[in-house]
Parts: C-alpha cells; sequence; structure tokens
C-alpha cells in the first residue's frame, strides 16, 4: 500500500510533534504530502450564563498559537523536500470531525500522537486516539 496523502492531526502537544516526525519520515520514503489538521474547541462548559464573545476569543487565542506551531513544522517539511498544508477548524466533536475530515480526503494514513492515558485517566478523560483508531476507514500509526 502507499501512503501518498498523509493526515497528521496535530493538538500542540509533544506527542503530536513526534507523530508529525514520524510521518515525516514516512512521507520522505513514499514521496507523499501532509496535511496538518487541528481541532479547536470552544469552551466545553457552557451554562446559562454562556457568552460567545469569551468563546470566540478563546477560539482566535488557540488559532493563533496553533498556526505558529504549525508554521515551524511546515518549515521542517520544507527542508526535508516535503509538501505540507494545514488546516484548522473549530470543532465540537475531535474523533468525529477528524475521522471525517480524513475520509472525505482520501488519506491513505493517519499518524497521531497517543497520551498513553490508561486506567482511571482514560475512563475519565476518553481517547481521541482510540476513538480515531476504532473509527477511520484507512490504517492509523498512533506514536507514543
Amino acid at each position: 500500500m502507499m501512503f501518498s496523502n498523509i493526515l497528521v492531526p496535530f493538538d500542540l502537544s509533544n506527542q503530536s510533534i513526534r507523530a508529525f516526525k514520524t510521518a515525516l519520515d514516512i512521507a520522505k520514503n513514499y514521496n507523499s504530502k501532509i496535511t496538518l489538521l487541528t481541532c479547536i474547541e470552544g469552551d466545553a462548559w457552557h451554562h446559562k450564563f454562556y457568552d460567545s464573545r469569551a468563546d470566540n476569543e478563546l477560539i482566535k487565542k488557540q488559532k493563533k498559537v496553533s498556526q505558529t506551531q504549525i508554521a515551524k513544522l511546515e518549515a521542517l517539511a520544507k527542508k526535508s523536500g516535503v509538501t505540507t498544508k494545514s488546516q484548522i477548524i473549530k470543532s465540537k466533536s475531535v474523533v468525529k470531525d477528524v475521522v471525517t475530515f480524513a475520509k472525505s480526503r482520501k488519506f491513505n494514513l493517519i499518524v497521531m500522537g497517543s497520551h498513553g492515558r490508561t486506567g482511571v485517566d482514560k475512563l475519565i478523560l476518553g481517547s481521541v486516539a482510540n476513538g480515531i483508531a476504532q473509527k477511520a476507514s484507512c490504517p492509523v500509526l498512533l506514536v507514543k
């Protein structure tokens, strides 16, 4: 199987940076393109006193930080001769949105970081990586 179109969900964590570097190695070997996808979530604690202006400001700040980090990764890819694109989307369900994005754009591989949570942490916090691995229609490589 040829991995010509690789998706890297990027959440600014060290694990997602390691996943990007792994995807970069794969891309060099297969002459592939990489797309970085960052899902930005607003305030998850909505209640009757919710103010959307605060949510919009939070999203704007998250987007700015994400763009700065993505630019660094794109520069690293350019030095390696790998073509990259990036997309930042507002998301209510990261798992659903990553899986939908991957399927709609026919990615051959998803390379993503995993925090490696177990036990109660995994139960309480859930696992985005596990959800994507279970629901994606293409191979998923988890990097710890």
